[in-house]
Protein backbone atom coordinates (compact mmCIF):
# COMPACT_ATOMS: atom_id res chain seq x y z
CA UNK A 1 0.00 0.00 0.00
CA UNK A 2 2.02 3.29 -1.18
CA UNK A 3 0.77 5.84 1.93
CA UNK A 4 2.12 9.52 2.21
CA UNK A 5 2.89 10.96 5.62
CA UNK A 6 3.02 14.59 6.38
CA UNK A 7 4.63 16.11 9.19
CA UNK A 8 5.28 19.40 10.31
CA UNK A 9 2.42 21.26 10.74
CA UNK A 10 1.64 23.92 13.34
CA UNK A 11 0.69 27.30 14.92
CA UNK A 12 3.17 29.72 13.93
CA UNK A 13 3.05 33.52 14.03
CA UNK A 14 2.81 35.93 11.60
CA UNK A 15 6.37 36.25 10.05
CA UNK A 16 7.53 33.18 11.14
CA UNK A 17 8.83 30.00 9.45
CA UNK A 18 7.65 26.59 9.10
CA UNK A 19 9.37 23.44 7.38
CA UNK A 20 6.84 20.80 6.09
CA UNK A 21 7.85 17.62 5.38
CA UNK A 22 6.24 14.27 3.24
CA UNK A 23 7.54 11.10 3.17
CA UNK A 24 6.41 8.33 0.52
CA UNK A 25 6.42 4.55 1.78
CA UNK A 26 8.81 2.18 -0.78
CA UNK A 27 7.66 -0.30 -2.56
CA UNK A 28 7.09 -1.15 -6.44
CA UNK A 29 6.07 2.30 -7.70
CA UNK A 30 7.74 5.06 -9.33
CA UNK A 31 7.35 8.37 -8.45
CA UNK A 32 6.85 10.81 -11.22
CA UNK A 33 6.21 13.78 -9.20
CA UNK A 34 5.94 14.83 -5.45
CA UNK A 35 3.58 18.20 -4.96
CA UNK A 36 1.98 20.46 -1.76
CA UNK A 37 -1.29 21.63 -2.19
CA UNK A 38 -3.35 24.03 0.22
CA UNK A 39 -7.28 23.68 1.24
CA UNK A 40 -9.41 26.19 3.02
CA UNK A 41 -12.72 25.33 3.53
CA UNK A 42 -15.25 26.76 1.40
CA UNK A 43 -12.25 27.26 -1.52
CA UNK A 44 -10.87 25.36 -4.18
CA UNK A 45 -7.71 23.08 -3.62
CA UNK A 46 -4.91 25.23 -4.94
CA UNK A 47 -1.42 24.21 -5.99
CA UNK A 48 1.24 25.09 -4.14
CA UNK A 49 4.67 23.67 -5.14
CA UNK A 50 5.63 20.87 -6.96
CA UNK A 51 8.61 18.44 -7.88
CA UNK A 52 9.22 16.18 -10.42
CA UNK A 53 11.64 12.99 -10.29
CA UNK A 54 13.73 15.05 -12.64
CA UNK A 55 14.17 17.51 -10.67
CA UNK A 56 11.94 20.53 -11.96
CA UNK A 57 9.92 22.60 -9.39
CA UNK A 58 7.79 24.88 -9.62
CA UNK A 59 6.05 27.20 -7.22
CA UNK A 60 2.94 29.33 -7.09
CA UNK A 61 3.35 32.83 -8.05
CA UNK A 62 1.81 34.18 -4.74
CA UNK A 63 4.39 32.36 -2.53
CA UNK A 64 7.31 31.69 -5.05
CA UNK A 65 9.32 34.79 -2.84
CA UNK A 66 8.16 32.96 0.67
CA UNK A 67 8.44 29.37 -0.23
CA UNK A 68 10.36 26.72 -1.65
CA UNK A 69 10.20 22.96 -2.47
CA UNK A 70 13.69 20.82 -1.72
CA UNK A 71 13.47 16.93 -1.76
CA UNK A 72 15.81 13.98 -0.14
CA UNK A 73 16.23 11.44 -2.60
CA UNK A 74 17.84 8.42 -1.92
CA UNK A 75 19.55 6.62 -4.61
CA UNK A 76 18.27 9.58 -6.79
CA UNK A 77 15.15 8.08 -6.36
CA UNK A 78 12.37 10.89 -5.31
CA UNK A 79 10.74 9.89 -2.01
CA UNK A 80 10.38 12.76 0.22
CA UNK A 81 9.97 16.52 -0.23
CA UNK A 82 10.18 19.52 2.40
CA UNK A 83 8.21 22.55 1.82
CA UNK A 84 10.39 25.73 3.51
CA UNK A 85 7.93 28.50 4.63
CA UNK A 86 9.26 31.81 5.66
CA UNK A 87 7.37 34.86 6.24
CA UNK A 88 3.96 33.59 6.40
CA UNK A 89 1.27 35.50 7.06
CA UNK A 90 -2.41 34.67 8.07
CA UNK A 91 -3.50 34.52 4.50
CA UNK A 92 -0.61 30.85 4.19
CA UNK A 93 -2.85 29.02 7.29
CA UNK A 94 -4.63 25.94 5.83
CA UNK A 95 -4.47 22.04 5.76
CA UNK A 96 -1.67 21.43 3.65
CA UNK A 97 -1.63 18.28 1.81
CA UNK A 98 1.13 16.02 0.05
CA UNK A 99 0.36 14.47 -3.45
CA UNK A 100 2.11 12.11 -5.97
CA UNK A 101 1.94 10.89 -9.34
CA UNK A 102 2.96 7.20 -9.41
CA UNK A 103 3.65 4.81 -11.88
CA UNK A 104 3.44 1.16 -10.73
CA UNK A 105 0.98 -1.98 -11.10
CA UNK A 106 -2.45 -1.25 -11.25
CA UNK A 107 -4.79 -4.59 -11.24
CA UNK A 108 -3.44 -6.81 -14.03
CA UNK A 109 -1.39 -3.91 -15.91
CA UNK A 110 0.48 -1.05 -15.06
CA UNK A 111 0.23 2.64 -15.18
CA UNK A 112 -0.01 5.97 -13.00
CA UNK A 113 -1.74 7.07 -10.11
CA UNK A 114 -2.38 10.05 -7.82
CA UNK A 115 -2.38 9.38 -4.01
CA UNK A 116 -2.80 11.54 -1.22
CA UNK A 117 -1.91 12.36 2.61
CA UNK A 118 -3.46 13.32 4.87
CA UNK A 119 -2.61 16.20 5.35
CA UNK A 120 -1.24 18.67 8.18
CA UNK A 121 -2.16 22.27 9.71
CA UNK A 122 -0.82 25.05 9.26
CA UNK A 123 -2.06 27.79 11.32
CA UNK A 124 -0.56 31.21 11.37
CA UNK A 125 -1.68 33.37 14.28
CA UNK A 126 -0.68 35.56 16.10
Amino acid sequence: QVQLVESGGDMVQPGGSLRLSCAASRGSFSIIHMAWYRQVAGRERELVAKMTSSGTRTVAEDVKDRFAISNISKDNVLSTVHLQMVDVKPEDTAIYLCNAQIYGKIGLGYGTREIWGKGTLVNVSS
